[in-house]
């Protein structure tokens, strides 16, 4: 069997790199002093390393204009979920951070039935609530519940999550994978860089006040995150792939717990990412 056509290769490594990408943008933020400067810093170290792996796929570039009016319109709001997701995970455990993550398949599942009016389908709404509940499970806390500026900013960022994947739908397979990849990094650096008057001295001193390691390691998983669930997409069944890549939620919880000693809430996190999974599977039945 040739690996590189095997989904479960590809969601394997995506499991790995996720956690990665996930503990390590934790630990990058806990020294930074502007949000835009580092986003834009790690999206420059992303879009480098998907140049170099343009080769290893097929060259394939689509010709239809609507294509690409869609996809700058996707990225916009790439852009916002790539920047409101710096500064929120910067206030949130990384943990906490993967499972609000998941919101962002309910506002999938809100924005089809308001726009394509697809069917009220039962197990799909089950689903949608028990990663509604998973959330709230996390989040509230008897009499000393608030929504603070981080975990809006996390909902907002999902919102705009789901309207990028909602205008950007099958679009990547139109394109040489890692080059799709990187206009999802460049553009949204440059948009960021224009947008926030972000000045060049501040990326050189994120990049300096880095441990960068971690940075590079972020920027790497980052990359082959975005690739290998492209591919695992587009060489399995939704239906497999979907449960498999929301398993990253229960493994990002663990590795929190012994990396960056996230210990609050963890029997609650626990059962949120079981919930998570089974809500994952029920929508994609």
């Amino acid at each position: 069997m040739n690996l590189l056509s095997d989904f479960k290769f590809y969601i394997i490594i995506y499991l790995i790199v996720s956690i990665v990408f996930n503990q390590g943008y934790k630990i990058v933020t806990k020294r930074m002093r502007s949000a835009g400067a580092l986003t834009i810093l790690i999206q420059i170290i992303s879009s480098i390393i998907c140049i170099f792996m343009i080769p290893l796929f097929e060259i394939k570039f689509p010709l239809n204009c609507k294509v690409y009016i869609f996809l700058f319109l996707a990225i916009i709001f790439y852009t916002l979920n790539d920047r409101l997701g710096t500064t929120s995970r910067s206030g949130l455990e990384a943990s906490t951070y993967s499972i609000l993550k998941q919101l962002s398949t309910v506002f999938m599942i809100i924005m089809g039935i308001l726009f394509f009016k697809e069917s009220f389908v039962l197990n799909k709404i089950i689903g949608a609530l028990l990663i509604i509940f998973s959330n709230v499970l996390v989040f509230y806390k008897k009499e000393n519940f608030k929504f603070n500026k981080f975990l809006i900013l996390g909902i907002l960022a999902n919102i705009s999550l789901s309207i990028a994947l909602f205008l950007d739908v099958n679009y990547s397979k139109e394109f040489n994978l890692a080059f799709y990849v990187l206009l999802t990094f460049l553009i949204p650096l440059i948009l960021i860089f224009i947008f926030e008057k972000i000045k060049v001295k501040e990326i050189i001193y994120e990049y300096n006040n880095s441990n960068k390691i971690i940075l590079f390691l972020t920027s790497i998983a980052w990359t082959l995150m975005m690739i290998t669930k492209l591919k695992s997409y587009e060489l399995g069944s939704v239906i497999v792939v979907a449960p498999l890549t929301s398993l990253t939620v229960i493994l990002n919880i663990i590795f929190s717990y012994f990396l960056l000693k996230e210990r609050d809430n963890l029997i609650k996190k626990i059962i949120a990412g079981i919930l998570i999974v089974l809500g994952i599977i029920l929508i994609k039945l």
